[in-house]
C-alpha cells in the first residue's frame, strides 16, 4: 500500500512537502503541495490544463526551485544541490517531454545513441548494442535508419521512449505523453510504460489529464487542483470518490465546480464597443 501524505513512506523515491511556487506575485501556481512517489510505482498525476502538473516535474528535475517546500529525490534535496551534483542526479532520471523533442537532423538510431555518446565512455559496437536493444523494447528496431519526419507521432513517441530508458533511469518522468495520440498509440504507449517500468524495475511519474489511460497504468494517483493536491488515492478510489470536484473531473463532465470560463476581472462593455480593460 502505497503512503498517503509527504514524509511518512520510507520506500519513497521522491517526496514534495509544502511545496509552494508562485510564477509572479499574484500567479500562485502550487500552494502547499505534499506527495510521495513510492519506489517501483507507475504513479499517476492529473488534473486540468495549467494546474501545475508539469511544474511538478521541473521541480523534480532541479528545473525550478520551489519557495517554499522540500523537494527530495532519493534523499537528496533537489534545490540544495550544486550544479554537479544536480547533473548527477539528473543523469539517474529519464525524461519523456510532451512532444517527444526528437532531435529532427538525427537519425531514430542516433536520437537513442545521443545521451549513451554524451555520458559515458561506451565503445560504439556496445553503444550499437544497446540502442538496437532499446529500440527492440519498444518494437521499432527496424526503423533505426529513419529520420524523424519519417516516423509517425505513434513511432515518434516510441523512439522517444527508447532514448529516455537508454542510461536504464532509476526514475523517469513523463510529461502529457499520450496527447496528440490515435486510441491504438495511445494504448501502446501506456502499456508501454507500465511493461518498460517493471521491467527495467524503475519507478515512473506520469503527468496526464487523460483519465482513462492514466488509470489504466496506476498504481496510485494524485488529482491537483488550484494549485493543491484534491484528492489522492489508488484508481479505484478516485473513480468512486464523492467530491463533486473530483467527480467532475474523472468523469470529464462539462457541468460542476470546476468552472470554464476563465475569471472576468476588469472587462467592461465587451459586446457593447467598450473595449477591454
Amino acid at each position: 500500500m502505497l503512503s498517503s501524505s509527504a514524509g511518512e513512506n520510507d520506500n519513497a523515491i521522491v517526496t514534495l512537502a509544502g511545496v509552494e511556487l508562485a510564477f509572479e506575485p499574484e500567479r500562485e501556481v502550487l500552494s502547499g503541495i505534499n506527495l510521495t512517489i513510492e519506489r517501483g510505482s507507475v504513479t499517476v498525476i492529473m488534473g486540468p490544463s495549467g494546474c501545475g502538473k508539469s511544474t511538478l516535474l521541473n521541480l523534480i528535475g532541479g528545473r525550478l526551485l520551489p519557495d517554499r517546500g522540500q523537494v527530495l529525490v532519493d534523499g537528496e534535496s533537489v534545490p540544495e544541490l550544486s550544479r554537479s551534483e544536480l547533473f548527477a542526479l539528473r543523469r539517474r532520471m529519464g525524461m519523456m517531454f510532451q512532444s517527444g523533442a526528437l532531435l529532427t537532423d538525427l537519425s531514430a538510431f542516433e536520437n537513442v545513441a545521443f545521451p549513451l555518446r554524451e555520458h559515458t565512455d561506451l565503445s560504439e559496437p556496445l553503444i550499437r548494442n544497446i540502442v538496437l536493444m532499446k529500440l527492440e523494447m519498444v518494437g521499432l528496431r527496424g526503423a533505426r535508419d529513419l529520420m524523424p519526419s519519417e516516423l509517425s507521432g505513434g513511432m515518434a513517441r516510441r523512439v522517444a521512449f527508447a532514448r529516455t530508458i537508454a542510461l536504464d533511469p532509476e526514475l523517469i518522468l513523463y510529461d502529457e505523453p499520450f496527447t496528440g495520440l490515435d486510441p491504438i498509440s495511445m494504448g501502446v504507449t501506456a502499456k508501454l510504460i507500465r511493461d518498460l517500468n517493471d521491467v527495467l524495475g524503475a519507478t515512473s511519474v506520469v503527468v496526464t489529464h487523460d483519465v482513462p489511460q492514466g488509470c489504466s497504468i496506476a498504481d496510485y494517483g494524485y488529482l491537483i487542483g488550484e494549485g493543491k493536491v484534491v484528492e489522492q488515492g489508488v484508481p479505484e478510489a478516485l473513480y468512486q470518490t464523492k467530491s463533486e470536484e473530483v467527480r467532475q473531473f474523472m468523469e470529464g463532465l462539462p457541468d460542476g465546480p470546476v468552472p470554464f470560463h476563465y475569471p472576468v476581472s476588469g472587462i467592461r462593455n465587451d459586446f457593447l464597443g467598450g473595449g477591454v480593460r
